[in-house]
């Protein structure tokens, strides 16, 4: 296995299950925490290592410690595993992916800019995903087609219960206590952007073929997809908030283990949807655009990130992240991504444009 991402909550869990099933792990590849990559490398005895820079490459206890984003394709075409778990954060986990299906390599993906970016040029049939809305809907689908509509859930983020006068205030602080788990730093800003659950919508048009797709908030985060089928039937995925269970289906040739205990609906007592509202999450909005005109994944995604940056230097408010993201939005609404190239070149439009 060769797994991109491995000091973060995915990796960390992937080789949980590593361990449990005492499978090969050939390459690991972090950012900078090289403390717990040590431990890693002490524990899995890869045969490749890459980090993000030469100095954490400096710090980390490898022989040929490789660092910088080339490294990481380099490794992918050396290694001989099949499997590739991408669970790299933002923009830096296109290429690997696109270099895996290249290699004609499975991929287990965490990643979600990958499809954003560029669902149009990717295999979804060497996929798997590990996101567990997409998981839910994988699980609920198999070997049926006979849906009518997708519904993938949210938690609705740190600020879901605030009035909405009050959001305009909220801090960093603010937006990172999230409700329900404890996740990385952008990924919980994104969920109370809630553009989260914009860029799983536009996943999950990519993995199953469909925009008869939609989302709502389910508080406790137990839900994590539905399938409403043809004949006028619904059927959900319950489980925990744990990723071992689709990181077990996603990189396992079978799974036969309880991986989680079950939930106890009892002790669960009752559940509470609502709808997401534009108001309280401004980016929701371009939901259907989104969909049907999927080459603006770039452009959110690349006026998300800068805008987050600018909003953990404190540069901008919360409600500017959603500002920047709607303001990009109909400044490029009509772009047209023909290859991967195009991808490159609109993204420096877009940032050129945003720097003024």
């Amino acid at each position: 296995m060769i797994l991109l991402g491995s000091t973060g909550s995915i990796g960390t869990n992937t080789l949980e299950i590593a361990r449990r099933y005492n499978l090969k792990i050939e390459a690991l590849v972090a950012g900078e925490n090289f403390e717990l990559l040590n431990k890693q490398i002490k524990e899995f005895r890869p045969k490749y290592v890459v980090v993000k820079d030469k100095e954490t490459a400096k710090k980390v206890n490898f022989n040929n410690c490789l660092y910088g984003e080339e490294a990481i394709l380099e490794v992918i075409e050396k290694s001989n595993s099949n499997l590739v778990v991408n669970a790299l954060v933002g923009e830096a986990g296109l290429k690997p992916t696109l270099k895996a299906q290249e290699l004609n390599k499975k991929i287990a993906l965490a990643n979600k800019e990958s499809l954003v970016i560029a669902g149009k040029f990717i295999d979804t049939s060497k996929i798997t995903p590990i996101d567990s809305e997409h998981f839910g809907l994988w699980y609920l689908l198999k070997d049926k087609q006979n849906f009518s509509k997708l519904f993938i859930t949210a938690s609705g983020g740190a600020l879901r219960d605030w009035p909405i006068k009050r959001i305009k205030n909220a801090k960093l602080k603010d937006v990172l206590a999230h409700p329900n788990w404890s996740m990385g730093v952008k990924i919980t800003i994104d969920s109370a952007t809630m553009v989260n659950k914009l860029f799983e919508l536009l996943e999950a048009k990519w993995l199953f073929n469909t925009t008869n797709i939609d989302a709502f908030i389910e508080t406790k985060s137990i839900i994590h997809a539905l399938v409403e089928w043809r004949d006028g039937s619904t059927t959900a995925h319950i489980s925990k908030t744990d990723m071992k269970l689709p990181i077990a289906f996603a990189i396992l040739d079978e799974v036969k283990d309880e991986i989680l205990k079950p939930v106890n609906l009892l002790e669960v007592g009752n559940l509470e949807f609502r709808k997401i509202e534009k108001k309280r999450y401004p980016v929701w909005e371009i939901k259907d655009l989104l969909l049907e005109k999927s080459d603006l994944g770039i452009v959110i995604n690349t006026a998300n990130e800068y805008a987050i940056s600018k909003f953990l230097k404190e540069d901008i408010s919360f409600l500017d992240i959603s500002n920047i993201i709607l303001k990009s939005i109909k400044k490029f609404e009509n772009i047209k991504i023909d290859c991967i190239d195009d991808i490159f070149v609109i993204k420096k439009e877009i940032l050129n444009y945003l720097k003024g």
